[in-house]
């Protein structure tokens, strides 16, 4: 049975491998790594559990009582002392009530929060990366371990934890209790222990494969579902419609076969869990009868054994149960902890710069795509205040890797970029990315207003500022006219003007400009380069010959090397 289920949790032959499964972590190591968290609500969280801890003892109390009901109440058939016991399990109750309505809250509380700060270190992890680093990962995927594997992590060190101890404690209460009422009985009680151990850790092995597979195959639907919908546009005009839906029944239909693997492993955990428990309580039914008739246990007794017995077996249950979950958890752990390993290959440096003068500088720069060609093989370059430098060349030849070198979103693997004399690497990032500013080839917007993407990249810009930024591109929109998702409200060409008005809002000394004028025709392209301040030193990335011309100086790169100098 075991082998099958093994077998039936493997992934599918056609399995395309969108999301890759994450690294084994054991338990202890998560809980090393991602405790420190929590500990800032250890009060709140060490609260909840006291009153976790008493809720037991206050059902153990209750089925005391009730004992004492059928002793003293039901098999004298006096009434007398019915009323200070009906008060006293009454009162029972309402303590009762309140302990689980303070643990429950509390636990919530506590969750919540830790999830809240976990989420926020893990972005805030992601946003250090490189932008090539999440580029290489599938966003569908990393939006869904920012939510539901979060969740998992709170589940195993806070969730999990709590349930452990008062699950414990119900032993402890009721364990004592079964002691107490008849200690040859509740020795009898413990034979359930090894099967439930026994099954507990077969099927806790199958259910931590069953969780990884299904964690893995959530990540690969979210990945198939932003892709298609983020490319709607494309794949409408390719006629791709069926077949993104094909691709998304694909994965749906193996995240249906990972709960169903997942669901047979519950389904089969709990019989087994309920015939050991019917196979406890049958014995101690037939040795209770034994004590009732030799005397040795009063009838109120016997009832509140099988009573405690059984909110025993509860406890017994929830741990045997809770072996799964963790198992489960820590395939969501997994996966959070395979982002936060990421580390960044470009690391923040001390120095503050205030205002650069603004001399930007490549040194025998290289720099090669990992694991491929060379972008960039020993790159001399100087950007000087107040002069207007063309960098062109055909695709491929580096042109963006310099741009993205100067701003630092790559490193260079060798050579040096400087900016006033210093080694940008000594920088921090804020500092030199306040002084560099730079129009990105894709010119990428926010959800928002135009206002809100002019001074997305300075917040603080007055609307004067805005205003006349907009007016120097010749965009004639409102500031308040919402640019929609990824700026698909306009066109390309105001897209791109709002992005070329933000690096002008900047106020930076070193202005680097990729392809400023696609998209738009040669009187607009002239009144944007008309907009340029010419006491910046501007870097104008281009395939445009006449563009290039009105630079004062042209670069030539080709094949990552600078092939040719030329005066404009």
């Amino acid at each position: 049975m075991f082998a099958r289920l093994a077998a039936a949790l493997a992934p599918a032959p056609d399995d395309d491998r969108l999301v890759a499964a994450a690294p084994h972590v054991r338990v202890r190591e998560i809980v090393k790594r991602l405790w420190p968290l929590a500990r800032r609500y250890r009060k709140q969280w060490l609260a909840g559990l006291g009153l976790a801890v008493l809720v037991p003892a206050v059902e153990a109390i209750e089925i005391w009582l009730f004992k004492h009901v059928v002793d003293d109440v039901l098999v004298p058939a006096d009434l007398g002392a019915l009323g200070v016991l009906a008060i006293a399990m009454a009162g029972l109750a309402l303590l009762g009530a309140l302990l689980s309505f303070g643990d429950e809250y509390a636990s919530t509380w506590v969750g919540e929060r830790f999830t809240l700060d976990l989420r926020a270190r893990l972005f805030a992890h992601l946003q250090q990366l490189e932008p090539d680093a999440l580029d290489r990962r599938r966003h569908g995927d990393v939006l869904s371990r920012l939510t539901g594997d979060l969740h998992a992590v709170e589940t195993l060190l806070l969730s999990a934890l709590a349930e452990a101890v008062q699950a414990a404690a119900r032993i402890l209460f009721f364990g004592g209790a079964l002691f107490l009422l008849s200690w040859k009985l509740a020795l009898a009680s413990l034979v359930v222990l090894p099967p439930l151990w026994w099954a507990a850790r077969r099927f806790g092995r199958l259910a931590r494969r069953a969780a990884r597979e299904r964690r893995r195959r959530t990540g690969s639907v979210g990945v198939v579902l932003e892709e298609a919908l983020a490319n709607t546009a494309l794949v409408q005009s390719a006629n791709a419609q069926e077949r993104e839906q094909a691709r998304l029944r694909r994965e749906n239909e193996g995240a249906v076969d990972a709960e169903l693997a997942g669901t047979r492993v519950a389904g089969l955990f709990a019989p087994v869990i309920d015939l050991v428990e019917l196979a406890g309580a049958v014995l101690i039914i037939a040795l209770g009868t034994w004590a009732l008739g030799a005397g040795e246990l009063t009838l109120g007794g016997l009832l509140a054994f099988l009573a405690y017995l059984a909110q025993l077996y509860r406890p017994l249950r929830d741990l045997s149960r809770l072996y799964a979950h963790v198992f489960e958890a820590t395939a969501g752990a997994e996966r959070v902890i395979e982002l936060l390993d990421t580390k960044p290959r470009v690391r923040s440096g001390a120095r503050e710069l205030r205002r650069a003068r603004g001399r930007l500088e490549l040194r025998r720069v290289h720099w090669a795509y990992p694991d491929g060609p060379a972008a960039l093989a020993g790159v001399d370059l100087v950007l000087a205040p107040g002069r207007r430098v063309a960098l062109v060349g055909e695709s491929g030849a580096g042109k963006s890797t310099i741009a993205k070198l100067a701003v630092r979103f790559l490193d260079p693997d060798a050579g040096t970029v400087h900016l006033d004399g210093h080694d940008v690497r000594d920088l921090s990032l804020a500092s030199l990315r306040r002084n560099v500013a730079v129009l990105l080839q894709d010119a990428p917007l926010m959800d928002g207003t135009v206002r809100d993407n002019v001074a997305y990249g300075r917040p603080g810009a007055t609307n004067a500022a805005v205003a006349a930024a907009l007016a120097a591109v010749g965009l004639e929109l409102d500031a308040r006219t919402p640019v929609g998702q990824r700026g698909r409200a306009l066109s390309g060409g105001q897209r791109r003007r709002v992005a070329m008005a933000r690096a002008l809002v900047q106020d930076a000394p070193v202005l680097i400009l990729d392809e400023p004028t696609a998209g738009l025709d040669p009187v607009a392209a002239w009144a944007l380069l008309e907009a340029l301040p010419r006491d910046r030193a501007t870097l104008l990335i281009t395939h445009d010959r006449a563009l290039a011309e009105t630079a004062d100086e042209v670069v030539v790169l080709s094949g990552g090397r600078i092939t040719a100098l030329e005066a404009a």
